[in-house]
């Protein structure tokens, strides 16, 4: 870890709430929003998160599963985000979920037209728009906490830390989120 978090204090309490209670509470709901006002599909939400979280290499982030209404996506997902490009596992909305996150990640400049043409032809502007707010929040908050040490001590209030069976959203309304 890169912060020196003080005896008896929880690394993410501390370094998002107390450290900098201007801006960490306020990135925490950013973060909880993401989750609680979603209106994108499961499937192309969780393809968009992982290949962030495959390319910030945040622990806890890989860990995560969203769950809504008692489903996750299916075992081997994550290893099919890594292929988008050649999974025969997706549909179209969930490979351009997965390409934009990574584009978005690594390439933003290199959004082209054909790009936009392929997204504007499977996503209305408004779920463009979400899709890019939370593929921002991931970006930063789950690179944030991976460059600061933290990924490896993050944990949601009564969900289990990285290592423990993998945590998961029980609503689309429910906890904050990697």
């Amino acid at each position: 870890m890169r912060i020196d978090i003080p005896e008896g204090k929880d690394p993410i309490e501390y370094v998002w709430g107390e450290m900098v209670p201007g801006i960490g509470p306020a990135a925490s709901r950013y973060s909880m929003a993401v989750y609680a006002h979603t209106t994108l599909g499961l499937r192309e939400f969780e393809a968009a998160r992982l290949r962030v979280a495959q390319l910030n290499g945040c622990a806890f982030c890989l860990d995560w599963r969203t769950e809504r209404d008692g489903r996750t996506v299916e075992d081997g997902f994550a290893d099919a985000v890594a292929d988008w490009r050649t999974t025969t596992a997706f549909d179209p909305r969930t490979r351009l979920a997965a390409e934009y996150a990574e584009r978005y990640t690594v390439d933003h400049h290199g959004l082209d037209e054909d790009f936009w043409s392929r997204m504007g032809a499977h996503y209305s502007q408004l779920q463009i728009v979400e899709l890019s707010m939370c593929i921002g929040s991931w970006l930063a908050f789950g690179r944030l906490n991976h460059v600061l040490g933290l990924d490896t001590t993050c944990r949601l209030p009564n969900a289990p830390s990285p290592g423990a069976p993998s945590p998961k959203v029980s609503s689309p309304k429910a906890s904050p989120a990697p």
